[in-house]
């Protein structure tokens, strides 16, 4: 065998180990799910059955017919959607563009017949305005899936299936928080597509993605890459955030689009790209299937999603914050804020406990707890531990139902550039003070007032109008108090602050 034969040979090796375990589950059926039965306004989402058998891939044609049937299992049941908005654009007389010539001839009533309501004015033009976007068929009997901001405030959605049907759609339900929605379809012949388990997903894994990018005519367009990451956050494209990030192609109209694997299920609906240009850079995100069958499932059987509900506010322990609290950093979720009546006040937590671990899964971040929390079904009765003082404390609570919070109105002041050693300037809360910087007087008795943009404190989040309460773990009862104790302080050395910020307490540390 010569050199050339034998390197082709291990290539083929190598591309057949990778590709058998895509081959064997590329080609699926799907049938209706009979525990869909039990409650007839549930989604009845269908599942796979395998009808390939393992054998072996002995070329590189075999390796890329994995990949062509993965797509064809899974194209039918993406769609594109169409959104049509009505806007009311104001007549305006043609005379306004040329002053008033026509008044001697004719006098002001010709004009004037313009201004009057039975021709149109006050109510203006009716424009539309047009949107586009994909969506996923997840049960026959014409449920989609979908981003909330593909149809939200639309006044008519429609779709075109595979096969070039259009179709109208009705809204089901949406939730802004994951940014996902359900519409519905009255239609024979859907082919929906099998939800997979996005836990159980690998970085590094191939995905495929389907969508409908950059306009009608490139419908159904499929892209290939792996996932390059899981659990992304902070992304701030929705307020409950944990995206799979992936390299394949996603450019704008794949929002609502299929995520999928190599078995040929939905593993995410693609959501958004990151980039600097508007196009494609090589990062993508979309939710995850396991987020999305929850959401999917509580507006369809009950057009709302319930979240469950603790009471408190959390943030990271980073590594200043973990110094300060002799901590590891990266562990746990540091409690801020426990808002009065809720059932985290009701059983004894408090500012400054750590939750290590929720349900017995040990906690690392916050953005992983808080997901925790909102997936549990209000009156759940949860468990939780700890870390106070050293002491580890046990504690189960019922959760109740997530209230609505209206937006509040951030603190203004002034933002200039001082000199000092720590990075901001602090006065203090006078009732002068707070009117200024839209503050309630008895906040507390210290207040931040201006922030060096190129401070360790500015790049750690401190915000002109933050009201600190307690400094190096001494809470602050006066000024003088917090004046006292910053004459002890030296550059260098880490800096310890609690603050309240429109009503909800957060930790800082940083070097000075």
């Amino acid at each position: 065998m010569s050199k050339k034969q034998a390197m082709m040979k291990y290539l083929l090796l190598v591309f057949a180990g990778i590709a058998v375990g895509a081959l064997v589950f590329s080609n699926v059926e799907f049938n209706l799910s009979p525990r869909g039965l039990t409650l007839s306004n549930r989604p009845n989402f269908a599942t796979a059955t395998n009808t390939i058998e393992n054998y072996p891939i002995q070329s590189l044609k075999g390796f890329n017919e994995a990949f062509v049937q993965i797509a064809e299992s899974a194209t039918p049941s993406v769609v594109t959607i169409f959104t049509e908005k009505t806007l009311n654009q104001r007549i305006v007389s043609p005379f306004g563009f040329f002053g008033r010539p026509f008044d001697d001839f004719f006098g002001r009533p010709f004009d004037d017949f313009f201004d009057r309501p039975e021709n149109g004015a006050g109510r203006g033009h009716k424009g539309v305005q047009k949107g586009i976007g994909s969506g996923v068929i997840v049960t026959a009997d014409g449920y989609i899936l979908t981003n909330n901001h593909v149809i939200d405030g639309a006044d008519a959605v429609y779709i075109r299936t595979f096969d070039n049907r259009k179709i109208d759609a009705k809204v089901i339900g949406k939730d802004s928080k994951t940014d996902l929605a359900v519409i519905k379809v009255n239609a024979k012949d859907l082919k929906p597509i099998v939800i997979g388990d996005s836990d159980k997903l690998r970085v590094g894994e191939w995905v495929i993605a389907i969508g409908s990018p950059l306009g009608e005519n490139f419908a159904r367009t499929v892209t290939q890459g792996i996932v390059s990451a899981k659990g992304r956050a902070n992304v701030g494209l929705a307020d409950y955030e944990d995206f799979i990030q992936t390299d394949a192609a996603i450019n704008p109209g794949n929002s609502g689009g299929a995520l999928v694997n190599i078995n040929g299920e939905l593993v995410g609906v693609n959501t958004a790209i990151a980039s600097r240009t508007g196009g494609f850079e090589g990062i993508g995100f979309a939710v995850p299937s396991n987020m999305a069958r929850q959401v999917m499932t509580a507006l369809i059987t009950t057009g709302k999603v319930a979240r469950g509900y603790l009471g408190v506010t959390i943030q990271n322990v980073d590594e200043n914050i973990a110094k300060a609290m002799r901590l590891k950093a990266g562990e746990g979720a540091l409690v801020g804020t426990v808002l009065d009546g809720s059932p985290a006040a009701k059983i004894g937590v408090k500012t400054g406990d750590v939750i290590v671990d929720f349900n017995d899964v040990k906690v690392t971040g916050s953005n992983e707890l808080r997901n925790s929390i909102s997936s549990q079904s209000p009156g759940s009765i949860v468990k939780f531990r700890v870390l106070r003082n050293g002491a580890i404390k046990l504690f189960q609570v019922r959760l109740e139902e997530q209230p609505v919070r209206s937006a509040s109105v951030a603190p203004t002041g002034a933002e200039e550039k001082i000199p000092a050693v720590f990075g901001f300037r602090a006065e203090e809360l006078t009732a002068q003070t707070a009117r200024r910087l839209n503050l309630n007087p008895a906040a507390g008795k210290v207040v931040i007032t201006a922030i060096d943009p190129a401070s360790n404190a500015s790049f750690a989040g401190l915000r002109s109008g933050d009201v600190i309460l307690s400094l190096n773990r001494q809470s602050l009862t006066s000024f003088a108090e917090y004046s006292a104790l910053v004459k002890n302080i030296k550059s260098g050395d880490l800096l310890f602050l609690l603050v309240e910020r429109q009503g909800n307490k957060i930790y800082f540390a940083f070097n000075v």
